[in-house]
């Protein structure tokens, strides 16, 4: 999967880069092994489609420049208000060289021990791979109908990798485990003594039976 935004070089900096943000528009700078910074800005509703469909693990084709590259989103910076992104760095892939990335993983199926009280427990959530950029998947799916009994588990070494794609990760590392559900437990019923309420009780009613004059 690979994907197209336009670019065009920014000279915009500091300060100005606020009337850069009101006119639509992201900051971004491009860099690579090979590759000499360069400060871009795109059109901010543009990055957000294509950012929700790609993901980091996708080869997204900056066009608009002088000559067309390919790049990972490396990072974004977004605003604590907002959440919208403010600031992006593309890192531009060299051709030819493999790439590393972390890719997120996708459960599918239905676990059987889920039917039986079973609590499925995800570890862990994306995974690093290293491929050719256009060998890069955009998710790996974990199929988690194999989970049958408690404490049954999948690990990275179960995993059966894309075409071109090696898994970096630990192979003992534990992806999703199944555990018996636990009751809670509960909350203890706090024990009245009646003795003492009748003792308090009794007291009353007699102090309400004795003559005002005795009581002076």
């Amino acid at each position: 999967m690979t994907a197209t935004l336009y670019a065009e070089a920014r000279t915009e900096r500091g300060k100005r880069l606020r009337r850069l943000r009101a006119a639509g528009k992201l900051p971004a700078v491009l860099y690579g092994p090979k590759e000499v910074s360069v400060a871009l800005s795109l059109l901010l509703r543009e990055f957000e489609k294509v950012f929700r469909e790609a993901g980091e693990s996708t080869v997204i084709t900056l066009a608009g420049l002088d000559e067309d590259k390919d790049v990972l989103v490396q990072d974004i910076a977004y605003d604590p208000v907002t959440s919208a992104p403010v600031h992006v760095d593309f890192y531009a892939i060299e051709k030819g060289k493999k790439v590393t990335v972390n890719v997120p993983l996708e459960f599918i199926g239905e676990a059987p021990v889920e039917k039986i009280g079973g609590v499925l427990t995800r570890v862990l959530y994306e995974l690093e791979i290293e491929a050719m950029p256009k060998d890069l998947p955009h998710q790996i799916e974990i199929d988690v109908s194999s989970i049958t009994g408690f404490d049954s588990q999948i690990t990275v070494a179960d995993i059966s990798a894309p075409a071109g794609v090696v898994i970096l990760n630990a192979p003992e590392e534990v992806v999703v485990v199944a555990e018996e559900a636990k009751e809670e437990a509960e909350a203890p019923v706090e024990q009245v003594d009646m003795s003492a309420i009748e003792v308090e009780e009794k007291g009353k009613k007699e102090e309400d039976e004795v003559p005002a004059a005795e009581v002076a």
